[in-house]
């Protein structure tokens, strides 16, 4: 053993741990239970429960083992007649005024008060008082309260202000009097709140949204991968009776620790939808007819089978299994189908030839927590990839400098130093960095970025906000703000020379399972592994412009997926086929759709997610798909062999997955691309304003949009604007504002927000109301409605 370690005993066992650290830590490693309810391995030492009084010897009284540091030689007992008699004193404390409701309670069967009290709580008590009441708070629609069950542990409290970064919940009061709510009565809105459930020891907090579902020893607990963002978070999926009832975190040290996010936790809500497709549909005469997979297989395979090639695009959803994916392509290539994407909310496809294979991180997600410097640019992690900026939070509080360059002031959970720009002003800000950086390195200016760069004047600002990335250690990661800006190539072009400039790593925040579409080449340019193809296809924003384009093949993807649902829906309308297959069909999409073919939503299938450091994940399907939906590699598999396809003949998805690491296997992934030819500098429009508009948070994906829960949190949309330009326009708080871009309109209420730079306009993509606008970083009109 490394002479960093002491021996010491524990009820006669010999052990080594560090010194200085802390008693509880060490008899857990070595496998011997001390009974505990505030301490928790994330979470900071409050040592305020007592649970955990053991015997040390020359200790005059019985130590709390999550506060006592370990010392050479000492001797410790955990379960001696001296620390017994302590723990049931305290377990006698705890009981006095906690109600006897376990029968209703949602905890119990899995209540750690509740097995505690049968090792170490009294058959009777002493006290025979009134028990004292605590009133409930409402923390919102996800956590529900029962406070009269709080034993004070604060371990809700703790995980606050050390790990969600919102001193939301707080102890009041004294003695008897202690009460854990808010300070100001009002929702617990941190996106990480679903948490505190979890760490909650009693049912002093449970979940709202399956309150009074299913007994614990009711459910049946499946492995599964969360699919909403590109981290990967590990869940247990609990079932009752054939339904998804619950979601909670699965611990794993290396992706999401034993957290997960409100929206991985909550949108199996979405499951239940009113919307949810049931048999396959098609369209005749104007009306929905629901028929057999048969004839809904034959119909589908006989349109594809008549259509030219260049008449067909098909487009997938981001959230799609790499086995989908993989399946999706070789469907359509089969077919002599180019016009392949998944890239839905880019706009900017300039340089995709010279992009990296794959928009990865270029590191592993503890080694985001390592650095000492990270550069977002068009990044919100903190909504986006929750628990991936829960390790840049871990970063910056271990003393990492933290800059953002976005185009509205983000309220992130850490200190770091922002640069807000207007959309378009981004290239310029993000320019100015990067010359000073090429100087300070004294490297040549590129050719390509030489008229872009020749009028940037380097000022001191920028020669100090280059100083934060000057770090053994520096990441420059560009976001989804970035991908989805009019102006990406520029973006990734300069991103690309500063980090080459200032020695910093490039990484990527991908959007959902993007890092296996892009190399399972659900591209029009390259095929899979970034295989070069014969006859490069339209990109996504050029399949719904081209007049050409009769027959459209929907995997997964809503309008609410796209950088424009105007656009869409236009292409849309316009086109004579529309074949979708998704587990869900809203009023438009029974509007523009032709058939329809209900597939099964993330726990009703068998897949595999590949995060943004390139992690495989495999899944496997939890409950069977309502109805006659069925699972979509299925569907897509029979439809292969349909149209007389050649190797469709899967079993399973591992045959799946096998195929696709084979072709993979000599990938490597690399961030740094080359750079482009030419970039792409939209102009500013005459006489209007610039739109920003940032998936909300609640609104990525078809599931999540359907979570009842989740949607009661995400409130209702509104047009958020700078004091100054609603002084110009004339407009008040909750004024009626008109907004338009392109053919359409929308009128939505107006909110004073001076973290929207002047000149600009917040509308989030996502929502209902956004359907009626254009590109979420576009030209917009705006004026009081």
């Amino acid at each position: 053993m490394s002479e960093d370690f002491v021996s010491f005993e524990v009820n006669g066992q010999t052990l080594q741990a560090r010194p200085g650290s802390m008693l509880i830590a060490a008899t857990d490693a070595a496998g011997i239970t001390v009974p505990r309810f505030c301490y928790h391995k994330k979470l900071s030492v409050a040592a305020n429960c007592r649970m955990c009084l053991v015997e040390v010897e020359r200790a005059p009284k019985p130590l709390p083992a999550c506060a006592t540091p370990i010392v050479a030689g000492m001797k410790v007992w955990t379960h001696s007649a001296k620390a017994r008699a302590a723990q049931q004193d305290v377990m006698e404390f705890l009981l006095i005024n906690h109600p006897l409701d376990c029968p209703i309670c949602d905890q119990g069967g899995e209540c750690e008060l509740q097995d505690l009290s049968l090792g170490f709580g009294n058959s009777s008590s002493d006290y025979v008082e009134i028990k004292r009441v605590v009133r409930d708070k409402d923390l919102g629609p996800l956590i529900e309260t029962a406070m009269t069950r709080c034993i004070h542990c604060t371990r809700c409290v703790r995980f606050g202000e050390e790990i969600a970064g919102m001193r939301e919940l707080g102890a009041t009061g004294r003695s008897q009097y202690t009460e854990i709510g808010t300070y100001v009565a009002k929702t617990v809105s941190s996106e990480l709140s679903g948490n505190v459930i979890d760490v909650c020891p009693v049912g002093a907090l449970t979940a709202k949204p399956s309150r009074y579902t299913a007994r614990p020893w009711e459910m049946r607990a499946y492995d599964s991968i969360a699919p909403h963002d590109c981290v990967g978070s590990n869940l247990h999926v609990h079932t009752a009776r054939g339904k998804v009832v619950r979601v909670v975190p699965r611990e794993n040290e290396a992706i999401n620790e034993c957290w997960i996010s409100d929206r991985d936790r909550f949108s199996y809500e979405g499951l239940k939808s009113q919307e949810r497709l049931l048999k396959p549909q098609i369209k005749r005469d104007g009306h929905w007819k629901e028929v057999s997979w048969q004839e809904a297989l034959d119909n589908v395979s006989g349109i594809l089978r008549k259509q030219l090639s260049f008449n067909v695009a098909a487009l997938a959803g981001p959230s799609s299994s790499a086995e989908e994916f993989f399946l999706f392509q070789k469907l359509m290539r089969g077919l002599n189908i180019t016009n392949i994407d998944h890239r839905l909310r880019q706009v900017d496809f300039s340089d995709q030839a010279v992009a990296p294979i794959a928009p990865s991180l270029g590191m592993s997600l503890v080694e985001l927590e390592q650095q000492q410097a990270i550069f977002l640019i068009g990044a919100y992690p903190r909504h986006d990839q929750p628990l991936l900026n829960h390790r840049i939070r871990k970063a910056s509080l271990a003393g990492a400098k933290i800059l953002a360059l976005n185009p509205r002031q983000f309220a992130f959970n850490y200190d770091l130093v922002q640069i807000v720009a207007t959309p378009l002003a981004m290239v310029d800000e993000l320019a100015v960095l990067v010359k000073a950086s090429l100087e300070a390195a004294d490297l040549a200016i590129p050719q390509v970025v030489a008229e872009l760069l020749a009028n940037v004047q380097v000022t001191e600002t920028a020669r100090a906000q280059l100083e934060q990335l000057k770090a053994e250690r520096a990441l420059i990661l560009l976001g989804q703000i970035a991908i989805q800006h009019p102006a990406f190539s520029s973006l990734r072009t300069l991103a690309s020379l500063l980090a080459q400039a200032t020695g910093a790593k490039l990484g990527y925040l991908p959007e959902a399972n993007s890092m296996a579409a892009h190399l399972a080449g659900v591209l029009p340019h390259r095929r899979i592994a970034g295989g070069s193809v014969t006859n490069e296809g339209l990109t996504v924003s050029g399949a719904l412009t081209d007049k050409n384009i009769s027959t459209l093949v929907l995997m997964n993807a809503e309008l609410d997926d796209f950088a424009s649902p105007q656009q869409a829906l236009k292409a849309f309308r316009a086109a004579k086929h529309v074949i979708v297959l998704a587990p869900f069909a809203d009023t438009l999409a029974r509007e523009y759709a032709t058939i329809l073919l209900p597939t099964s939503a993330f726990v009703e299938t068998a897949g595999s997610f590949i995060n943004a450091e390139g992690v495989w994940q495999s899944f496997q399907g939890v409950v069977t798909p309502p109805g006659e939906a069925r699972p979509l590699w299925k569907v897509l598999r029979v439809l292969g062999n349909a149209l007389n396809l050649p190797d469709f003949d899967y079993l399973e998805t591992n045959e799946i997955l096998a195929e696709l690491k084979l072709n993979l296997q000599a990938v490597k992934l690399s961030t740094l691309g080359t750079l482009p030819t030419r970039l792409s500098l939209p102009k500013p429009v005459a006489h209007t304003m610039q739109r920003i508009g940032e998936v909300a948070m609640y609104r990525t994906d078809a599931l999540v949009r359907r979570a009842k829960a989740l949607q009661a949190m995400a409130g209702s949309p509104v047009v958020r604007m700078h004091p100054r330009d609603m002084d110009h326009l004339g407009i008040s708080a909750k004024d009626l504002v008109r907004l338009g871009q392109g053919d359409s309109y929308v009128q939505l209420p107006a909110e004073m927000d001076e973290a929207i730079p002047v000149g600009c306009v917040g509308v989030q993509s996502g929502t209902e109301a956004a359907r009626a606008l254009g590109a979420a970083f576009g030209s917009i009109m705006v004026d009081k409605g």
